[in-house]
C-alpha cells in the first residue's frame, strides 16, 4: 500500500473520529433563569390577595428547618428524626426555586449541620445530584436482601443525632441505614428531585384530554404503549413524581415534607416507622422530640399565615409559571418529532377552567410529556413498584425547562443530555425504535435536536 493511500486512510479515520465527537451537549443554558416566578395573573394581582399566598408559600419553601425552630436562621419546625435535607428549596434549586438539583449538593453540608454526627454516604458528592435512596428489598438480620419482601420505601440519609437542638437524641438511640452494605448487595436505587415549575397547569389538565392524547398515538408504529398510574381510591389519573404516584400537589407536598425532612403534617400525621432494629430497642423514641402533627393549620393568625406549610408549599407550586423556552436556530424540533420522540414527549395540553386564577384556566402550554408511565427496559429499571407503575415503568419526564437542568434520568446518573437520550434504549424499552431512529440521524442532525432540547 502506498504512503499516499495510508495517509488518505488516516485522514478518513480522523474525519470519522471528529464526526463521532462533534455531537455534544452544550450544557445548561446560560443567562437568567427561565423560571421561578408566578403566573402572570398572579403577579398582576393585588399583593393583599393571591400574590401574597404565592410569596408566603415561596418563603416557607425556602425556609430551613430545625428540630424545634429555635436556631437562628432555621425558623422551620419539626426536622427529623430522619431527613434527607433541611429545606424544600435546597434540593429544588436549579435554575431557580422550584427546580432540581443545584451545582453544589446541599446534602453534604446537611450531614453535619448544627452538630449532627452523620457520615456522608458514598453516593452523595458535592458536585453530584441531590439524591434520595430506596432499598429494593427488606434485609434480614445479616444484611442480606429478602427477595420475597419488596421494600421500595425511602431510606433517609441522616438523623438528628448530635444536633445542638436534639440533645436527648444520640447515635446510641438512632443510626443511619447501612448504605455501604446495600450498595454491595445491589439493593439500593436513587431518585433526584423533579422540577415543579408549571405544576398547577399539570394539575388542572382534564382527564379526557390525557386519554384523548393517549388514543392519538395508538398504532404509531414506534412500539409506544403507555398507561396511566391511577389513584387507588377514586380511580383518577395521578400525575406527580417519577412514577406519577401522587395524585395532587397537596399530597405530593405533605408526603415530601414527611419523607424528605421528617416533618409530620396534617396529610401524614405521624413520624415515619423506624427501622426494625430501632423499633425493637425502643430507644429511638427518644428522638421523637415534638408533638404531632408538627406542621398544622395556624390558628389565630392573619389569613395568609393560617394554612399549614404543606398547604402553602402546594400553593406555591400551583401558582408557579412554567419555564420559558429560548428560541434556537435549526430544525431540531422537526427532527424531535420525526424520529418519534413526541410519541411520549407529547407537546402540550390545554387546561380546564380554573376557579383559582385566570392563567390556570383554558391555558395552553407545552410540557413535552404525555404524563403516562412507560416501560423503559432493564437499563433504567429500578425494580420499585408504586401504584400501577411497575419496576421498569416511569412517567414521561416533562422536558420544559430541560435546557437549564444539570442532571438527568430518575437517579441523576448523567449530566450529559446525549447519554440520557441513548440510555432510553435497552431490552424491554418502549423507546427502542425511537432511539434507533435518533441513532440513524447524521451527526449534525443530532446536534440540532440536542440544541433544541437545550433551548427548552
Amino acid at each position: 500500500m502506498s504512503s499516499r493511500v495510508v495517509s488518505l486512510s488516516l485522514v478518513g479515520v480522523l474525519l470519522l473520529s471528529v464526526e463521532a465527537f462533534c455531537q455534544t451537549d452544550p450544557g445548561p443554558r446560560a443567562g437568567a433563569p427561565g423560571a421561578g416566578g408566578p403566573l402572570a395573573s398572579v403577579a398582576a394581582d393585588n399583593p393583599s390577595t393571591i400574590l401574597s399566598f404565592f410569596n408566603d408559600g415561596k418563603d416557607r419553601f425556602e425556609e430551613i428547618d430545625s428540630v424545634s425552630g429555635a436556631i437562628t436562621g432555621e425558623d422551620g419546625f419539626g426536622l427529623g428524626p430522619r431527613y434527607n435535607s433541611r429545606s424544600c428549596a435546597a434540593c429544588h434549586a436549579e435554575p431557580a426555586t422550584g427546580g432540581s438539583s443545584p451545582a453544589t449538593n446541599p446534602q453534604v453540608a446537611d450531614a453535619t449541620a448544627d452538630g449532627a454526627t452523620n457520615t456522608v454516604p458514598s453516593f452523595i458528592t458535592s458536585s453530584g445530584p441531590v439524591r434520595e435512596a430506596r432499598f429494593i428489598f427488606f434485609m434480614d438480620a445479616f444484611g442480606v436482601p429478602i427477595t420475597t419482601a419488596p421494600n421500595g420505601g425511602v431510606e433517609d440519609l441522616y438523623t438528628i443525632a448530635g444536633r445542638s437542638d436534639a440533645s436527648t437524641c444520640t447515635t446510641s438511640f438512632i443510626s443511619q441505614p447501612d448504605f455501604a452494605n446495600a450498595i454491595e448487595q445491589n439493593n439500593v436505587i436513587f431518585r433526584i428531585p423533579t422540577p415543579v415549575f408549571g405544576a398547577g397547569l399539570v394539575e388542572n389538565v382534564d382527564e379526557s384530554d390525557l386519554l384523548a392524547n393517549q388514543a392519538s398515538i395508538v398504532g404509531n408504529g414506534y412500539g409506544i404503549a403507555g398507561t396511566f398510574n391511577r389513584n387507588g381510591n377514586d380511580g383518577t389519573i395521578s400525575r406527580f413524581g417519577w412514577k406519577a404516584q401522587n395524585k395532587s400537589l397537596e399530597i405530593f407536598s405533605g408526603e415530601a415534607y414527611n419523607v424528605e425532612m421528617g416533618v409530620s403534617n396534617e396529610l401524614f400525621t405521624n413520624e415515619r416507622p423506624l427501622p426494625e432494629e430501632d423499633r425493637n430497642t425502643g430507644l429511638a423514641e427518644e428522638c421523637k422530640l415534638n408533638g404531632f402533627p408538627e406542621d398544622h393549620t395556624n390558628f389565630n393568625t392573619t389569613a395568609v399565615k393560617t394554612p399549614s406549610d404543606a398547604v402553602q408549599f402546594a400553593m406555591f407550586m400551583r401558582l408557579l409559571a412554567p419555564p420559558s423556552p429560548k428560541g434556537v436556530l435549526g430544525n431540531g424540533r422537526e427532527l424531535f418529532d420525526s424520529v418519534g420522540c413526541t410519541s411520549c414527549h407529547s407537546v402540550g395540553f390545554t387546561t380546564h377552567d380554573s376557579r383559582i386564577t385566570p392563567d390556570l384556566g383554558q391555558a395552553s402550554f407545552e410540557i413535552f410529556s404525555d404524563l403516562e408511565v412507560h416501560h423503559m427496559g432493564d437499563g433504567l429499571a429500578d425494580n420499585i413498584t408504586q401504584g400501577d407503575a411497575g419496576g421498569d415503568q416511569f412517567r414521561t419526564a416533562p422536558l420544559w425547562g430541560i435546557g437549564q437542568r444539570r442532571f438527568f434520568l430518575h437517579d441523576g446518573r448523567t449530566s450529559n443530555i446525549v447519554t440520557a437520550i441513548t440510555q432510553h434504549s435497552s431490552t424491554g424499552s418502549e423507546a427502542n425504535t425511537v432511539i434507533a431512529n435518533y441513532s440513524a440521524l447524521t451527526t449534525s442532525q443530532k446536534q440540532f435536536l440536542i440544541n433544541f432540547l437545550r433551548s427548552l
